[in-house]
Formats: structure tokens, C-alpha cells, sequence
């Protein structure tokens, strides 16, 4: 293999997806998924670490935020789209991979891992639990009042009026949440002034173009189930039923004093957390 080898964009259905390809060209493959509102950028202190380990990754910006990838219609954003697209990578890297994913990327990487367990050799779930033990907790604990904005994502236009018009407030929501100010500003940056903010809000909007039954499967491969204590957004009840939706080795780590932002706050322990998932 040489340097041509690289995968810098993956194509779908007419849509292009930029992909972040590092580590050395023989390693074994870990493919990284960001979370919401965030894009590849946000494993960037994560990625050299397992590049020096010995690992290639890959780390797609998703549907919604790529560039030649932002299709307007909600209904294009469902569960199944988001999923078929990180199996075109896959594909495209040819073999099984190792997949971790953050807040909306795990969510996509639990879907991953149930629906194609022969392209998932192990799974790490940053944040967010499998889909099926959230919507549980919707029900049985706090997690609806933790899941507030969603309602609110649901209205036409008001979070974009939001994000435009009252940029402090919405700013500030992001740092009550743990957010540091440099990711913030990346926010700003890379999803509202790069135009991505209305699309990337469609993964939330086709929540009700999903059929319920999408996310109710069991996981076999080997995973790990990554939660900070301080995460407002989700609580506890789903990350200890995780495990219930699991067949292979399961393992839970719950870090202490972190927020919802794990892969920019604390980088270096969440790599090593998926070096122990995927070295065994």
C-alpha cells in the first residue's frame, strides 16, 4: 500500500461524505463517528493516539455536515439512512472494523454493530446508549426531561432563529452543558458559519420517520459502554440496561467528573478505553 491509498471521500446515493484517513496503511482499522453538533474535527486528539498504537482510522463527517452530503428533505436523515452510510465506508474499506462512536455517533454505531455484526469486529459507545434502552428510559426515569431539546428541535425554523438571532444564549446552553469555549467556537465555526447548522438538525428530525422497530436488536460483538457522571444529556438508566441488548462481552466505564463531551475533554483516557476494547 502506498500514500494513494488513502480514503478521502466515500460516495452514496449521490452523496459525498470527506472522510479523515490516518495511521499507518497496514494497521487494523477503527472507523470514529461524531456526535451532534460536532464534525470529524472532533476526534482529533483521540485519532493520534491510536495511530501510534498502530491503528488506521477513519473519521467520516456524516450526513448532514459534509459539504456535498447535506440533503434538505428530514425524512433522508432516519436511522437506517445514517447507518447504510457508515456501511458504505466499510465497504469501501474493505474487511471488518473495529467502531466507536459519540452521542449521535454512537447511536449510529449501536445500529451499525445490530443490523451488519459481520462488518463490526468490536464496538465502543461514547454517551449514548443502545437506542432501545434509551427509549426505554424515556419512560422509566429522568431521561425525557434530560431530552428536553429535542421537543424543541422538532418546530420548524425556531432553533435556526435561535442559533442566528440569540447566538449568546444558545452559546451559553453549550457551556452549561460542558462544552469548553474552544469547542464552541469550533461550533460556530465549522457548523453554523460552514451553513451545516439546518441540516445537521435532521438527525433529530426524522426521529419520527424511523420505525420503532429499527432499533430493537442485540449486539454480538465485544462492547463497551463509555458514560461520564456529569452528562446532562443522558442519564443513568440507560447505560446500566445497555447491557441487556447485548451477547457478547459488555463492559461499562463510567468516568467521573467529566460532561457530555468526552472525546475533547478527556481524549487520551477515551483512547485508551478503546485501545483496552479493541486489543483485548
Amino acid at each position: 500500500m502506498t500514500e494513494a491509498d488513502r480514503i478521502s471521500t466515500v460516495e452514496r446515493e449521490g452523496l459525498v461524505f470527506d472522510v479523515v484517513d490516518e495511521g499507518p496503511l497496514d494497521g487494523e482499522t477503527v472507523v470514529l463517528l461524531h456526535g451532534w453538533p460536532e464534525r470529524a474535527t472532533s476526534w482529533g486528539e483521540v485519532t493520534p493516539v491510536l495511530n501510534a498504537a498502530g491503528f488506521r482510522t477513519f473519521v467520516p463527517d456524516r450526513r448532514g455536515f459534509s459539504p456535498r452530503a447535506r440533503p434538505k428533505r428530514r425524512r433522508d436523515y432516519t436511522l437506517p439512512d445514517l447507518t447504510d452510510d457508515v456501511v458504505a465506508l466499510i465497504d469501501a474499506i474493505g474487511g471488518s472494523v473495529h467502531v466507536v462512536g459519540h452521542d449521535w455517533g454512537a447511536a449510529v454505531a449501536w445500529c451499525v454493530a445490530g443490523h451488519h455484526p459481520a462488518k463490526v469486529r468490536t464496538l465502543t459507545a461514547v454517551s449514548v446508549a443502545h437506542p432501545a434502552a434509551f427509549m426505554k428510559a424515556m419512560l422509566r426515569s429522568d431521561q425525557a426531561l434530560r431530552s428536553w431539546y429535542m421537543g424543541l428541535i422538532q418546530l420548524p425554523l425556531l432553533p435556526e432563529l435561535v442559533v442566528e438571532r440569540r447566538a449568546a444564549w444558545f452559546d451559553v446552553q453549550l457551556l452549561k452543558g460542558g462544552m469548553s469555549k474552544a469547542d464552541v467556537r469550533r461550533f460556530r465555526r465549522e457548523i453554523v458559519e460552514d451553513g451545516a447548522f439546518p441540516t445537521s438538525l435532521n438527525c433529530y428530525r426524522a426521529l419520527p420517520f424511523t420505525k420503532p422497530g429499527f432499533v430493537r436488536f442485540r449486539v454480538a460483538a465485544p462492547t463497551t459502554m463509555v458514560w461520564s457522571d456529569e452528562d446532562v444529556a443522558l442519564g443513568r438508566w440507560a447505560v446500566e440496561h445497555a447491557a441487556d441488548w447485548c451477547d457478547g462481552d459488555f463492559e461499562l466505564v463510567v468516568l467521573e467528573g467529566l460532561s457530555h463531551w468526552i472525546p475533547t475533554e478527556a481524549p487520551e483516557v477515551l483512547a485508551e478505553t478503546i485501545l483496552e476494547r479493541i486489543i483485548g
